[in-house]
């Protein structure tokens, strides 16, 4: 088939390497860079997978800034475009879906629009209502960065968005099911249909559940900090529970990236009709968790040095990225903890090799890594590093396993 891709971020570009190993597919993106890269057979960005299929792979992708040419003789258009949290409206910025459904619908109104951006709960049910006769169904990513191809290659599930009685959009549905699973590895995958809304609530309950994870494996770290305890050994001991496993138990600095942070506050605002406290608590867990690492650092490092001395901190931060294997540090809980030293008047070096400037968010940048530890009385690292071994001794992390 023919399938157009709206988005090379991690899940257009993914979603585009999958099927591009079976239909044609052109890929759509505003920056002219991303676009001569993919043709170049070059990933924009760190995913090992991605660039492996692109090298290796005999792949049926294009990519282009033309949408309009690449929707015309679309039969399915897959709309993967950011759709970031607005705070002042505390809402989804769907601005950029819709773009594209106007878009589409201008050059090809038969082609069925498959929404893989994430988007508030009842949001594909009001636009097709706006666009009476359209073709859009939604179907929810559960990808990670940096591993996001992977992760379409072995999908836990697939879930699709659909109207009820609607035997048409049930048709395409399917197809879309048929398409994706035609390029998996993974065997047996279960396909789930259900209404648009309860698609939506999907997405967004299952990463606010994983953001609750992470808020409870580092409450529980803040405390075990606190009073001289090992977490490791706690929480080692809790994960035999086979009701909670070793997974995801990582103590960091604060869940963050780019779907967590906006999933749980959209989330939190479909809630404001519905009595709550654990959805809203899980933000506060996570406000509260880098408040409590910030001074920690401070007190680790000697706060006293702050005042009195005429000298300030050098504090360094050992990356921004939120994950090794990735190059991306948007909304990582680094910034906040970054944000949070410099209030105090702590002079913050950064070392993060993914930067070329000389200055990021009002700190140096230090692109030696031997003059980064020598300037740093600690290094911070969200995630430890072996090159970070030898200078333990300075080290503050929370890491105890050495893994994302």
């Amino acid at each position: 088939m023919n399938i157009a891709v709206a988005g090379a971020g991690y899940v257009g570009l993914s979603n585009a390497v999958l099927l591009a190993q079976h239909n044609n597919i052109a890929i759509v993106d505003i920056m002219p860079e991303r676009v001569a890269a993919i043709n170049e057979k070059r990933a924009p960005f760190i995913d090992p997978d991605i660039q492996d299929y692109l090298t290796n792979r005999n792949l049926q992708l294009t990519a282009t800034t033309k949408g309009a040419s690449a929707y015309r003789d679309a039969d399915f258009v897959i709309i993967a475009t950011p759709t970031d949290y607005d705070r002042e409206k505390n809402h989804f910025d769907t601005t950029s879906v819709e773009t594209v459904v106007r878009e589409v619908l201008s050059v090809n109104p038969h082609a069925v629009i498959v929404i893989r951006s994430t988007v508030p709960i009842g949001y594909t049910t009001a636009l097709r209502e706006e666009y009476d006769g359209a073709n859009i169904i939604f179907v929810p990513e559960f990808l990670r960065e940096g591993q996001a191809l992977r992760d379409e290659l072995y999908p836990s599930r697939i879930v699709i968005g659909i109207p009820e009685k609607n035997d048409e959009l049930a048709k395409h549905a399917n197809v879309f099911a048929e398409l994706l699973s035609a390029g998996v590895v993974k065997e047996e995958i279960p396909v789930l249909l259900m209404s648009s809304d309860e698609a939506e609530a999907v997405k967004l309950f299952a990463n606010t559940y994983l953001a609750m994870r992470i808020a409870f494996f580092n409450e529980l770290d803040s405390y075990a900090e606190t009073y001289g305890l090992d977490s490791k050994k706690i929480i080692d001991a809790i994960g035999y529970d086979p009701r909670i496993g070793n997974f995801y138990n990582n103590p960091s600095f604060g869940y963050g990236g780019y779907c967590l942070p906006k999933d749980t506050r959209q989330l939190r605002a479909d809630f404001q009709n519905v009595p709550n406290r654990l959805i809203n608590g899980i933000i506060t867990s996570n406000t509260v968790r880098k408040d409590f690492i910030a001074e920690s650092i401070l007190k680790r490092a000697g706060s006293d040095k702050l005042r009195g001395e005429g000298k300030a901190l050098s504090i360094g931060i050992y990356r921004l990225v939120m994950k090794s294997g990735s190059d991306n540090f948007r909304q990582s809980s680094v910034l906040g903890i970054v944000r949070r030293l410099k209030a105090t008047g702590a002079n913050v070096i950064i070392y993060e090799p993914n930067l070329t400037v000389d200055t990021f968010a009002k700190c140096p940048v230090i692109h030696d890594f031997e003059a980064f530890v020598s300037e740093s009385r600690i290094i911070v690292a969200n995630r430890f590093s072996p090159e970070l071994e030898r200078v333990k001794s300075k080290l503050y992390t929370r890491d105890i396993y050495g893994k994302d």
